[in-house]
């Protein structure tokens, strides 16, 4: 049971520290949170859009996160690393606040949903799926989907393949919650297959080149009448036959 507790209040401390840099970096364009126990201390990854926001002039902001992240959240030793996102339009995360900033600027949220859905598809997606939940036009709540392109919903595909991203729009009404499903566009389905030709798979994998090579099969003997063996003939082509008159 001691085990278990400590599991818990393990994930439950990586949650806040989630949620208390979201709130942080929010300028820099938060695009997901990576923590692992190195023997040297904590490793802490932030991925952002503008890491120049996050590091701060001379190291200054990043010296306050880190110090945070020490005395706030009782990580030990924790080493903050900042990496840009390389494309953000293909970032879940990202794109979900500009979506929620953007109803927070008073965009209307199907105006704001296509055109989402439409930046994530021109950076190249596979499928892009996003739900819009809260009171939206009235006093009643309600919720909107848009999806475009093929996208997974469960299985071991949707969480290998598929990034996903939560924010909230602050509103006079209501609060609106914002998922974004993003496929990746090297994304590889369990059905889809790649049939290579015989000589590009011996290119690739040399050890089966000689299992490849087929062997001449020798002619078919075939038995005679009177006991004996012979080949069997080739077959003769009817355009090859005795022309009349050459008898």
């Amino acid at each position: 049971m001691a085990n278990e507790r400590k599991f818990i209040a393990e994930n439950v401390r990586r949650v806040l520290l989630k949620e208390y840099l979201m709130k942080e970096v929010t300028r820099a364009g938060f695009g997901g949170l990576d923590v692992q126990r190195t023997p040297m201390g904590t490793r802490v990854t932030l991925i952002t859009e503008r890491p120049g926001i996050v590091i701060g002039r001379r190291g200054a902001a990043i010296k306050n996160l880190t110090r945070a992240i020490e005395e706030d959240f009782k990580f030990d030793n924790p080493q903050v690393e900042v990496q840009e996102v390389a494309n953000p339009n293909l970032n879940a995360q990202i794109m979900a606040e500009k979506l929620a900033f953007a109803l927070e600027r008073g965009w209307h949220f199907r105006r704001a949903g296509h055109s989402t859905i439409r930046r994530v598809m021109e950076s190249g997606a596979r499928g892009c799926h996003i739900v819009i939940a809260g009171k939206l036009t009235g006093q009643r709540h309600r919720t909107e989907k848009f999806k475009e392109g093929y996208i997974k919903f469960c299985g071991e595909t949707k969480l290998k393949n598929v990034d996903k991203g939560y924010a909230v729009a602050k509103l006079k009404p209501g609060v609106i919650g914002v998922t974004v499903e993003i496929m990746h566009p090297d994304a590889k389905l369990p059905d889809e297959i790649d049939i290579t030709a015989p000589t590009e798979a011996m290119e690739k994998f040399p050890e089966i080149a000689p299992l490849m090579v087929k062997k001449e099969e020798p002619s078919p003997i075939v038995p005679l009448e009177d006991g004996s063996t012979a080949e069997e003939p080739a077959p003769i082509d009817e355009g090859e036959g005795v022309k009349e008159g050459e008898q």
